[in-house]
C-alpha cells in the first residue's frame, strides 16, 4: 500500500470513529483529491499522527511497564531449572585410602555367614567349604543362570545425572522495592503530565500554522485582485493615451507598476503553497497529498481577555499548567530518589521454597539377585529408566536474610548526593516560575497590544475604502487621473494586507495566551474557563 493509500485509510478509520465529519475526507481511486480540513480537524489530525506526540505517549506507556516491574519486586520470584550431566570418566571417592580394601573384603564376609551356617546345620551333607571353593561355586552359578558380572567398573559411577528443580521466593520485607514502586508511579505521572504539555504545545503550533497558511492564501487572494484592479488601470490609461488626453509616461508607469505587482503575487503564491506544506508536516501528512482549508480569519471577540489580571492569569497558570506540576512531581521523585538511597540501609527478609528431582541413571541398569539361603543361586533383574531406585525427591523451605552492615559509607554518599538532586529540582521549579510569570505578562503584552492593532487596521481598512470609492468617483467624472486612482486601489490594498496581518498576529497571541496559562485543549474538551465573567464577578 503507497503511502498516500494509507493516509487516505487512516483518516478514513478516523472518520469512521468519529473524530473527522465524512464530508470532509474526500477520496480518489485514480488521483489524489485534496483532503478539506477546518481548524478543529487538523489539531484532531496532529494529536493522533505528529511524531513528537506519539513519542510523549510511548514515555507514557514506558513509565506503565516501570511500574509493573516495580511491583515484580515484591511479588513470587518462581525459577524452574533443568540440567542434565553425562558422566564420562568418574574416579573412585576412595582411590589411595583402606576403604577400598573394605569393599574387596566384603566377599569373605559371605564366605564366612555360608560357613556359619553350614556348621550349625543339622544336615550332615552341608559342610564348611574354604574361601576359593566359595568363589569357584558362585562363578559357576553366576555361568549356569547366564549371568556375566560387570568387572572393572566403578561401583560409584553413574553414567547419567539428570536434576529437575523448581524454587519459588518471596520477598517479606524490602524498603528498597517499596521505594522503587513509590517512585515508578511518580515517573509514570511525571511523563503523563509531560504528554498532556506536548499536547497544549501542538495545540498552538497548529493554530499558528493553519492561521498562516489562511494569511498566506488571503494575501495571494489581495495581491490577485490587485493585479486585475491594475490590468483594468493599465487599460484605461492605453485608452486614454491614445486620444492624447493622458501623456505616454503614465503607460509606462502603469505597466511597470503591473510587472511588480505579478511578482508580489508569484512569490505570495509560492509563500501560500510553503505554509501549507509545513501544515501538512505537522499533521503527518504526506506532502504530495493536496489539502484544502476550510475556514476565514477573522476575530470574532477581540475583548475575549481584555480584562483579565495579571494576578489571575499567573494563578490560572499555576493552576492549570502540565509542566508546573510535572516540575511538582520531579521533587517528589527526587525524595523518593533519596529514599530509596537510604533504603540500602534496612535487610531484606524472604522466604523460599524448593523442589527438585534428581535421576541417577546408569547405562547398565541389570541388577544381580542372590537368593539369601542359597548363595550359590542368582537372577537378574532389568530395571527401566524411570525406576524408583534411580530417581529421587528433594523438598526444602527456609527464610533468607540479607543486611549490608558496612559498605564503605558509600550509602550515606548516595543519600547526600541524592539531597543535592532535591534541592536542584526545588530551584528549578523556583525558576520556572518566574520563567512563567514573564511568559504570561509577555502574552498578556501582546495580545494587547494585537487587539490594538486589529482595531486601528479595521478603521483604517474602512477609510481606505472610502477613499478609494471617491477616486473611483473622481475618475469616471473626469476630474481625477488613473494615477491617483491606482494610488488609492495601493492604499486599499497594503490596508487590507495589514489587517489581514493584524487578524493573524491576534489569533496567535490570543493562542499564545491560552498556552501561557494552560487553557488550550483538543477539541471537544476545550477549557470551560470564562475569565472575563471571573473577573466581573470579583
Amino acid at each position: 500500500m503507497s503511502i498516500r493509500c494509507w493516509l487516505l485509510v487512516g483518516l478514513g478509520w478516523i472518520v469512521a470513529a468519529g473524530d473527522v465529519p465524512a464530508q470532509s475526507v474526500q477520496r480518489s481511486a485514480s488521483s489524489p483529491q485534496p483532503i478539506i480540513l477546518t481548524l478543529e480537524e487538523a489539531i484532531q489530525i496532529a494529536l493522533i499522527q505528529n511524531r513528537a506526540l506519539q513519542s510523549a505517549r510511548l514515555d507514557v506507556a514506558n513509565a506503565r511497564a516501570q511500574v509493573r516491574e516495580a511491583w515484580g519486586q515484591v511479588l513470587p520470584q518462581v525459577n524452574l531449572s533443568a540440567d542434565y550431566t553425562r558422566n564420562l570418566k568418574t574416579p573412585n571417592p576412595f582411590a589411595g585410602s583402606a576403604a577400598g580394601n573394605l569393599f574387596q573384603s566384603l566377599g569373605f564376609l559371605d564366605w564366612l555367614a555360608y560357613n556359619e551356617r553350614a556348621r550349625t546345620d543339622d544336615n550332615p551333607e552341608t559342610e564348611p567349604i574354604s574361601f576359593g571353593e566359595f568363589v569357584e561355586r558362585q562363578q559357576q552359578a553366576l555361568a549356569e543362570a547366564g549371568i556375566r558380572p560387570r568387572a572393572g567398573d566403578n561401583p560409584f559411577a553413574v553414567d547419567n545425572r539428570f536434576t529437575a528443580g523448581l524454587t519459588i521466593e518471596q520477598t517479606l520485607f524490602s524498603k528498597t522495592a517499596f521505594a522503587a514502586i513509590k517512585g515508578a508511579k511518580i515517573l509514570q505521572e511525571i511523563n503523563r503530565r509531560g504528554a498532556t504539555r506536548q499536547e497544549q504545545l501542538l495545540i498552538d503550533q497548529v493554530r499558528r500554522a493553519f492561521y498562516g497558511a489562511l494569511l498566506a492564501q488571503e494575501q495571494v487572494r489581495v495581491m490577485a485582485q490587485s493585479v486585475a484592479r491594475t490590468r483594468e488601470t493599465l487599460q484605461e490609461t492605453i485608452r486614454r493615451v491614445a486620444q492624447g488626453v493622458a501623456p505616454q509616461f503614465q503607460r509606462l508607469s502603469v505597466e511597470v507598476e503591473l510587472a511588480n505587482l505579478e511578482t508580489q503575487l508569484i512569490q505570495a503564491q509560492n509563500q501560500a503553497a510553503q505554509t501549507l506544506d509545513q501544515l501538512k508536516l505537522l499533521l503527518g501528512i504526506p506532502l504530495d497529498q493536496p489539502i484544502q482549508l476550510r475556514g476565514v480569519l477573522a476575530v470574532t471577540d477581540p475583548g475575549r481577555y481584555q480584562q483579565i489580571a495579571l494576578d489571575e492569569a499567573v494563578a490560572l497558570a499555576l493552576e492549570r499548567r502540565p509542566d508546573l506540576e510535572q516540575l511538582r512531581l520531579q521533587i517528589k521523585l527526587r525524595e523518593v530518589d533519596r529514599e530509596l538511597a537510604k533504603a540500602a540501609r534496612y535487610p531484606r527478609l524472604s522466604a523460599f521454597a524448593s523442589f527438585s528431582y534428581i535421576g541417577n541413571v546408569p547405562d547398565y541398569r541389570t541388577v544381580i539377585l542372590s537368593d539369601p539361603n542359597d548363595p550359590f543361586k542368582f537372577s537378574r533383574r532389568t530395571n527401566d529408566f524411570f525406576s524408583s531406585a534411580y530417581w529421587n525427591p528433594s523438598v526444602n523451605i527456609g527464610v533468607r536474610l540479607t543486611w549490608t552492615l558496612f559498605s564503605g559509607f558509600q550509602t550515606a554518599a548516595r543519600v547526600q548526593q541524592r539531597q543535592i538532586a532535591v534541592k536542584q529540582a526545588e530551584l528549578q521549579y523556583l525558576h520556572q516560575l518566574d520563567q512563567v510569570r514573564l511568559e504570561v505578562l509577555q502574552a498578556l503584552r501582546d495580545l494587547e497590544a494585537a487587539r490594538k492593532r486589529l482595531v486601528s487596521q479595521a478603521r483604517n481598512v474602512e477609510r481606505a475604502e472610502l477613499n478609494y470609492t471617491h477616486a473611483r468617483i473622481r475618475l469616471r467624472e473626469g476630474v481625477a487621473s488613473p494615477l491617483e486612482e491606482r494610488e488609492a486601489s495601493q492604499q486599499l490594498d497594503q490596508s487590507r494586507l495589514n489587517y489581514l496581518q493584524a487578524v493573524y498576529d491576534y489569533l496567535t497571541a490570543q493562542s499564545a495566551f491560552e498556552t501561557a496559562v494552560g487553557l488550550i485543549a483538543p477539541p471537544g474538551q476545550e477549557a470551560r474557563v470564562s475569565l472575563t465573567l471571573r473577573h466581573e464577578s470579583r
